[in-house]
C-alpha cells in the first residue's frame, strides 16, 4: 500500500475527531493573534510563532517575555514550569509512537493537550494506518491553532476600536483552567496550595519576580506532599 494510500483514509478518519478542537483553536487562537497585534508584532510574528512554538498557554506568556527585560534564564524555567506535563505526555506515548518512522518526529514536536487526547484513548478504525492517523490528528490541531492565529493577527491590524486591556486574555484563559480544574476535582488540596504559594511568593518577590519561585516551590511541596495527597484521595474514592 502506497503512502497516498494509507494516508487518505487516515486523514478522513482523524478530521471527525478533531472538529471540537477546531472550534476551541481557531477560538483561541484568533484571540492570540489580535493579542500579538494589540503588542506591537505584525501578523507575521503572530503566525510564526504559532507555527514553530505550537505551545498553547506558553505563547501567550511569550509575548510579555518578548516584550520585557531579556532573561534567557528565566525564559527556559518558566517554559519547563509551565509544560512540564508533556514529560508524563511522552512517557505515555512512548509506546503508541513505536514503528511510526520518520512521522516521529513531528508527532513528539506537535503533542499538546488535545493531539494527545485524541491519540491515546483513541482506537483507530480497522484498515487505517495508526502512525498515519496520529500524524494527521497533530497535523490538523496544527493547522487549526496557526490559522487561528493568522486570522487573528490579521484581524487586528484591521481593527479600529481601542484594545486597551486585550492583554488581559492571558489572565482569563488561565483562570477558565484553573475553574474547570476545580470543578472537576472533589478534593482541592493541590490547588489551595498552588493559590498560598503563589501569593506568598508575590508578596516576598513582588508582581515581576514571584512566577518561577512559585512554581519551583508549588512543584517541590507537591512533590513532598505526593503520599498524603495521594492518600486522601483514595479515601474520598472508598
Amino acid at each position: 500500500m502506497t503512502t497516498d494510500q494509507k494516508g487518505l483514509p487516515a486523514l478522513w478518519a482523524a478530521f471527525p475527531h478533531t472538529i471540537p478542537i477546531l472550534a476551541g483553536f481557531l477560538f483561541l487562537g484568533i484571540a492570540y493573534g489580535i493579542y500579538m497585534d494589540a503588542s506591537g508584532f505584525d501578523v507575521v510574528y503572530a503566525a510564526l510563532m504559532a507555527l514553530t512554538i505550537f505551545a498553547g498557554s506558553m505563547e501567550f506568556v511569550a509575548v510579555t517575555l518578548l516584550l520585557g527585560a531579556f532573561d534567557p534564564v528565566g525564559a527556559l524555567m518558566l517554559t519547563l514550569m509551565v509544560n512540564a506535563r508533556h514529560l508524563f505526555y511522552g512517557i505515555s506515548m512512548l509506546d503508541k509512537y513505536r514503528g511510526t518512522g520518520l512521522k516521529k518526529i513531528y508527532l513528539i514536536f506537535g503533542l499538546c493537550d488535545e493531539s494527545f487526547s485524541i491519540n491515546y484513548t483513541t482506537e483507530v478504525p480497522k484498515g487505517v494506518d495508526k502512525g498515519w492517523f496520529m500524524f494527521f490528528v497533530t497535523l490538523l490541531n496544527h493547522s487549526y491553532w496557526v490559522i487561528g492565529a493568522t486570522i487573528g493577527g490579521f484581524f487586528g491590524t484591521f481593527l479600529k476600536f481601542d484594545m486597551e486591556g486585550l492583554d488581559f486574555v492571558m489572565t482569563a484563559l488561565f483562570v477558565v483552567i484553573f475553574i474547570e480544574q476545580w470543578m472537576k476535582e472533589d478534593e482541592h488540596h493541590s490547588a489551595v496550595l498552588g493559590l498560598g504559594l503563589s501569593l506568598l511568593c508575590l508578596v516576598m518577590f513582588g508582581g515581576d519576580q514571584f512566577m518561577i519561585p512559585s512554581m519551583l516551590l508549588i512543584l517541590c511541596i507537591l512533590t513532598l506532599l505526593k503520599k498524603q495527597l495521594g492518600k486522601t484521595g483514595e479515601s474520598v474514592c472508598q
